[in-house]
């Protein structure tokens, strides 16, 4: 009996190629549109609601980032799964299977030590044209905190809850379909790049600043590379937390900006 040999990438029809090519390219787009769009509603309604010098106070921008990220979350993972069947997602998908392990942990300070690294070298990089700004300050939303409730209000948004919701949403659900997608067309090595480098740059803009982009542009990078080696994204929220709670360590209680 003569056997069949199975198709490769390069051997896809060309509209089949074109057709996911598309496909992840809408993905990509959705999802920026969904991360800058939540932002700008939920701090309209903010403001309408409770006015913009309210909106100052770490309680309430507390409540609005964790609102954003609720509505990301729903726009980009919950609303596509009921839309496109196409778009559905598994605990694996999404990079949640299983429980942290001690390999995360582990790898965790690693990651974090190389995404400081490799940030240090593209803002020296960048810092060569006249238009990025490496001193330019991230504007976070906790700009008065003046009792220890309020630094912990900012240390749950900023160090526990903007992890989290960063990873599902960026390394969990966008890396996840993009690689998905491109492993189908390329190979797995390039899917890997491609991958990493399409989250990274969307991941960069949400940010709105350049120097903050180019930051969070390297982190991401080594954050889909622990995916990878952990097939989960829970190494990849530790790193984050540690990167975020040492910012806020300097920011907030060594009054280092």
């Amino acid at each position: 009996m003569k056997k069949t040999k199975k198709n490769t990438p390069s051997k896809l029809p060309k509209n089949q190629w074109w057709r996911i090519f598309f496909s992840a390219t809408l993905i990509c787009a959705w999802v920026l549109v969904a991360a800058i769009a939540s932002q700008f509603v939920v701090g309209f309604l903010l403001m309408w609601w409770i006015g913009k010098e309210a909106l100052s106070q770490p309680m309430w921008s507390a409540i609005f980032s964790a609102l954003s990220y609720a509505l990301t979350l729903a726009l980009t993972v919950i609303v596509p799964m009921k839309l496109f069947k196409k778009w559905r997602v598994t605990r694996k998908d999404l990079g949640l299977s299983g429980l942290p392990t001690w390999t995360d942990m582990g790898l965790a300070p690693i990651g974090f030590v190389a995404s400081s690294l490799l940030a240090a070298l593209f803002v020296w990089f960048f810092s060569m044209f006249s238009w990025f700004n490496a001193e330019e300050v991230q504007e976070v939303g906790f700009n008065f905190l003046v009792n220890p409730f309020d630094r912990i209000i900012a240390f749950i948004t900023l160090v526990i809850i903007a992890p989290i919701a960063e990873e599902v949403i960026f390394r969990g659900w966008l890396y996840g379909l993009i690689r998905k997608k491109t492993s189908l067309i390329m190979s797995s090595v390039w899917s890997i790049v491609i991958s990493s480098l399409v989250v990274s740059c969307i991941f960069g803009l949400v940010h709105f600043q350049w120097n903050v982009a180019v930051n969070v542009f390297a982190m991401s990078l080594v954050l889909c590379v622990l995916r990878e080696i952990t097939g989960t994204i829970y190494a990849g929220i530790v790193t984050h937390m540690i990167k975020n709670g040492v910012a806020f360590w300097l920011l907030y209680i060594m009054g280092i900006h």
